[in-house]
């Protein structure tokens, strides 16, 4: 009985979770109410905070349940006895990027972190949130990088920080705009096309202090 309990509260869970993602994708962060989710999973209020604190906590979880399925992906690109971290880190940003574009799911968390996620005083927790995500990011390609550095993959003399901006720039402006305006190019092509040139400028760009592409 008390197992059967516990597989009624995780589907509960997932059915709010699931309701959640709806509601924000359809009204917004800022004008979803903790009723709007009870309504749209079916519930009473009083269930949602069986399982959340508030709206916020609400957020942290749907975000949560998309990150978990990557973790173990980051974890062989970060390994620091991994033979190919240049190679782990292009298969994994492909990776990412051909889920947003295939997963409607994983598409429609993007969105609303992208566009639906307001900068208001109300949800300054999520942008702090979103902000500390930047960081650990950063972090962590920060570590790949010198990793593939340590094993020749990179010239030594690689600006690492500036590479690590450009990646941001790159793949963060281009889910951004294909979120906005999703008819207007290939998603799946386009983003091939921007990592590989991304790689490519790894080891032809951002190498010396003045170095840059194109420069003359």
């Amino acid at each position: 009985m008390a197992r059967r309990t516990k597989e009624d509260a995780q589907k509960t869970r997932e059915m709010l979770l699931d309701a959640a993602e709806q509601v924000f994708y359809e009204k917004g962060v800022s004008r979803t109410s903790l009723n709007d989710i009870a309504q749209a999973a079916g519930v009473t209020r009083g269930a949602i905070y069986w399982h959340f604190k508030n709206k916020h906590d609400v957020f942290e979880a749907m975000m949560e349940r998309q990150e978990m399925p990557l973790e173990m992906l980051r974890a062989v690109v970060e390994d620091p006895d991994q033979p190919d971290p240049l190679g782990r880190f292009r298969d994994f940003m492909l990776h990412l990027t051909r889920e947003i574009a295939r997963d409607p799911q994983r598409r429609r968390v993007f969105e609303i972190m992208f566009h639906k996620c307001e900068l208001t005083e109300e949800n300054e927790p999520l942008v702090t949130r979103h902000r500390n995500n930047i960081k650990d990011a950063t972090e962590r390609m920060r570590g790949v990088l010198r990793n593939a550095i340590r094993l020749e993959q990179l010239p030594e003399s690689l600006d690492v920080e500036r590479a690590i901006i450009q990646l941001h720039v790159q793949i963060t402006g281009l889910i951004y705009f294909w979120l906005l305006v999703p008819d207007t190019f290939d998603m799946e092509k386009e983003s091939e096309r921007v990592i590989n040139a991304y790689f490519y400028s790894l080891e032809h760009c951002f190498v010396g202090e003045d170095a840059a592409c194109g420069a003359g």
